[in-house]
C-alpha cells in the first residue's frame, strides 16, 4: 500500500505545479531517475506522458479566464515544438553522463535566475 501511496503524493505534488504554470517537469525527471533508478529515456517518456494532459487542461482554464494571448502564445507553441524535435533528435547521439550534466546546468541556472529575477518596473 506504501508503494502507491508516495507515487500518488508526488504525481498530486506535481500536478499542482503543472497546473499554477510552475512546471514540474524538472522534478519529475529527479525524481524518476535518482529515486525511483529509471533509465533517463523511460523518464523523459513518462515525463512527457504525465505533463501533455495537465498542460493541456491548465491552458484550458487560462483560456477560459481570457490569460492567453494567441498572438504571444503560438510563436512560442511552434519554437517549442520545433525544438523538441531537434534536441530529441540530438539527445539520441549524446553521450546519457553529458546530457545528465547538461540538465544539471540548466536547473542551477533556472534556480539562480529565480532567486535573482527583479520584474521589470511599469512604465
Amino acid at each position: 500500500m506504501v508503494d502507491l501511496i508516495i507515487p500518488l503524493l508526488i504525481s498530486s505534488m506535481l500536478g499542482f505545479l503543472a497546473g499554477m504554470g510552475v512546471g514540474g517537469g524538472s522534478l519529475l525527471l529527479l525524481w524518476l531517475t535518482q529515486v525511483v533508478g529509471l533509465a533517463q529515456p523511460q523518464a523523459r517518456i513518462l515525463n512527457l506522458l504525465f505533463f501533455l494532459p495537465a498542460a493541456f487542461i491548465a491552458t484550458l482554464f487560462r483560456k477560459k479566464e481570457k490569460t492567453v494571448d494567441k498572438s504571444i502564445v503560438l510563436p512560442g507553441i511552434i519554437a517549442g515544438c520545433i525544438s523538441a524535435f531537434v534536441f530529441s533528435l540530438l539527445s539520441r547521439t549524446l553521450d546519457i553522463t553529458l546530457m545528465k550534466k547538461l540538465l544539471g546546468g540548466l536547473l542551477i541556472l533556472t534556480g539562480l535566475r529565480e532567486i535573482f529575477y527583479r520584474p521589470r518596473k511599469a512604465k
